[in-house]
């Protein structure tokens, strides 16, 4: 069987008892006759045509004509300026906006971190958090403060519009007591660092205790589409699948905000498995009673105290 058949094959597969022609026709954005010859094998894809209509139906290419042991993933554009952060926030949001609004779409995230979702937005954490990254993923350290730091009306454009997603769709979140880390480490970080001042680090840490305080109320709130997980002992590492009923896509982090993306049909449902096995091993905040929904946020606030008196410590050496 040669490769054209195979994908032919695959395609088959995926649509069913509808015209195989007229879907290819529609993907590739042929005419009706064009893409009869290719169904009839009397022409060829290009490698171009392929690839697009591996992306539709979500088939690994490398799955299809190298084995099973492969997949093939596209992977998000470097950030090395301002710009590079605009311009992944609007690739993101423009991959993702498939989902938005759809009945059935779902979110599973693994938090390592505090989800950015939670901190894009006006305050001043959002911008802090462009501050951390742009450093982190520059190649170089900028120098200049926090206080002197801009942030493009464009990227807040984007970014806005990133988490309208989120907020679109049922979301299921992963967390443990190491979730909140990061972001205490990185406002010390920059305070000990003298990049950033003592007002806007006590600033901050007042914005992290305002997305628990958001967390814990969308977590008691019947009609919310959130849904916030607690494990005890999973080790998270940030990936992020979506589904829909036609459509899967799977987030892998290779860098701090750089990801493999594939929609690959077995390798999402194989991480949607992981997911829900993880969700049966955890304990649900929104479900649970209130002493365990504030034992586990009261752990955080306090570890929010902690990092202010260690901040306000420095100062008074």
């Amino acid at each position: 069987m040669d490769n054209q058949e195979i994908l032919l094959r695959a395609i088959r597969q995926q649509v069913g008892n509808a015209s195989i022609i007229d879907a290819v026709a529609a993907v590739l954005s042929i005419s009706y006759d064009a893409a009869h010859r290719r169904v009839a094998q009397k022409s060829k894809f290009s490698i171009e045509e392929a690839i697009a209509l591996c992306r539709h139906y979500g088939l690994s290419m490398d799955k299809l004509f190298a084995g099973a042991k492969n997949v093939v993933v596209e992977k998000t554009s470097e950030i090395r300026t301002l710009e590079d952060m605009a311009g992944y926030f609007k690739q993101s949001a423009e991959k993702l906006s498939i989902y938005a609004g759809h009945p059935d779409a779902k979110m599973y995230y693994s938090a390592k971190d505090i989800p950015l979702f939670h901190t894009i937005g006006g305050t001043l954490l959002s911008k802090f958090k462009l501050y951390v990254w742009i450093n982190l993923l520059a190649g170089t350290q900028n120098q200049d403060s926090f206080e002197n730091f801009t942030v493009q009306q464009s990227l807040q454009e984007h970014s806005l519009k990133l988490k309208s997603v989120y907020d679109a769709i049922e979301i299921n979140e992963i967390w443990n007591d190491t979730t909140i880390n990061s972001s205490l480490r990185q406002i010390l970080y920059f305070f000990e660092s003298g990049l950033l001042s003592l007002q806007n680090a006590q600033y901050l840490c007042e914005d992290l205790r305002t997305i628990l305080h958001t967390a814990e109320d969308r977590c008691c709130n019947g009609a919310s589409r959130y849904h916030l997980y607690y494990n005890e002992l999973l080790i998270l590492n940030n990936n992020v699948l979506l589904t829909a009923p036609e459509k899967q896509s799977l987030f892998v982090p290779y860098t701090m905000l750089g990801y493999f993306i594939t929609s690959d049909t077995g390798t999402c449902a194989s991480a949607l498995g992981f997911f829900r096995h993880q969700i049966k091993n955890s304990k649900s905040l929104n479900e649970s009673g209130t002493r365990d929904r504030k034992l586990f946020f009261n752990r955080a606030h306090q570890k929010i105290d902690y990092y202010v008196r260690r901040i306000q410590d420095k100062m008074n050496f």
